[in-house]
């Protein structure tokens, strides 16, 4: 791992631990003040939402401009909305930090995705750097869950008040400064310049790439795993009568897990294939998904949270290195936020949709209709191909 690579981590680290602790500390609130499940699904649903609509200009920018000015637009969106969080601790103002949090978290993952894999020279530099640059996440879903849930139990004079609400947000809101004073100094790469008189590319045309279509769909079932814990598990807790503290925990567990198995994965990446990787990825999410809401103690569930981080840690490297491999080498932001957008569309509605479906049955049902999808589409994994080298034409 170079310095340069080693500063980009931390700095997504700070970034994106912004987001995951107002991801935390908002539903917590709004459950605090008495909302609803189905609330809560939305207000989280929203995290999601700005990708949605920005993921492609995102990638389109980064494409055109490199690393640092969509790094400098997103850490100025990420303070702002845990800044006004910390000045407003209500409803929509949560919804506004959502958004915003949310968004700057997209626009820095293709800037920071797009750079780390354009310095790469081969498919096993394209596993190894993806790795490293895929603890950020882990280690932010870490940081941020555990240092908010520390704050809303213990910086108040009471476990939960207002005050430690608030003060988590405050830190939330400094995390994204140090993102740009660690990345401010990185080495742009060079643009892939624009041929004369082609015609404009569409995102829609790389869609027409089969592969391309199945690695979404298999992206989009660890997706959706990641979000049904992320979604669920507070309200599991809460419905145990688990603190945030412990909740908190409970996550950061999750994130140590991914976090500790994509160290591991530069070390072997030459010896793994991307498609076998995601296979027993799929097979483990399955069946932790069906002992999961089985499990009654915050070590029950702390141990099912370490075998789910094992099991979605290893994809992201392995769908990273896939998708660099089979796309255009001057449209690698282009095709990175047409699957930002594609997962984060799903990412919107699929709380609203876990919500309504623990209402009707229950959130053990919800972890077992999800480990059942996955399970069904293990068989669609196995149809994927790598190309022996990097695609270099233009669709």
């Amino acid at each position: 791992m170079t310095p340069e690579l080693l500063r980009l981590i931390v700095a997504q680290v700070c970034l994106h631990a912004a987001m995951t602790g107002t991801r935390l500390a908002s539903p917590l609130l709004a459950l605090k003040e008495g909302y609803s499940a189905a609330t809560v699904g939305a207000l989280l649903s929203l995290f999601a939402l700005t990708q949605v609509f920005l993921a492609l200009p995102a990638g389109r920018f980064a494409d055109r401009h490199g690393l640092r000015l969509p790094l400098q637009i997103a850490v100025a969106a990420a303070t702002s909305g845990a800044a006004l969080a910390a000045l407003f601790p209500v409803l929509p103002v949560l919804c506004l930090a959502a958004l915003l949090t949310g968004g700057a978290t997209g626009i820095a993952l293709i800037a920071l995705q797009r750079h780390v894999g354009r310095a790469a020279t081969n498919p096993t530099q394209l596993k190894q750097v993806f790795s490293w640059l895929a603890i950020s996440p882990a280690a932010a879903n870490f940081v941020g869950p555990f240092a908010t849930g520390l704050l809303i139990d213990h910086a108040g004079s009471t476990p939960g008040d207002l005050v430690g609400y608030r003060a988590s947000f405050v830190l939330l809101a400094v995390l994204p400064v140090i993102c740009w004073l660690l990345a401010r100094g990185t080495q742009e790469l060079p643009t892939a310049p624009a041929v004369p008189g082609a015609p404009k590319p569409r995102a829609w045309d790389l869609l027409r790439e089969p592969m391309f279509r199945r690695l979404l769909f298999v992206n989009w079932l660890q997706s959706a795993s990641w979000d049904v814990h992320t979604f669920v598990l507070p309200l599991l807790g809460h419905d145990r009568g688990l603190s945030a503290s412990v909740i908190g925990s409970v996550l950061g567990a999750f994130a140590v897990a991914a976090a500790a198995i994509r160290v591991v994965l530069p070390m072997v990446a030459s010896h793994l294939k991307e498609r076998t990787v995601i296979t027993a990825s799929n097979i483990l999410t399955a069946l932790v998904f069906a002992v999961y809401p089985l499990m009654t103690t915050a070590i029950g569930m702390g141990a099912c949270s370490v075998a789910l981080g094992v099991a979605l840690g290893a994809v992201q490297p392995m769908v990273m290195s896939m998708l660099h491999q089979i796309t255009p080498h001057a449209r690698h932001g282009e095709a990175l936020g047409l699957r930002v957008m594609t997962l984060n569309a799903s990412s919107v509605a699929m709380p609203m949709l876990f919500g309504a479906a623990g209402s009707l049955i229950g959130i053990a049902g919800v972890f077992w209709l999800v480990g059942g999808i996955v399970a069904a589409g293990t068989r669609a994994v196995w149809g994927l191909k790598v190309p022996p080298a990097p695609a270099d034409h233009s669709l």
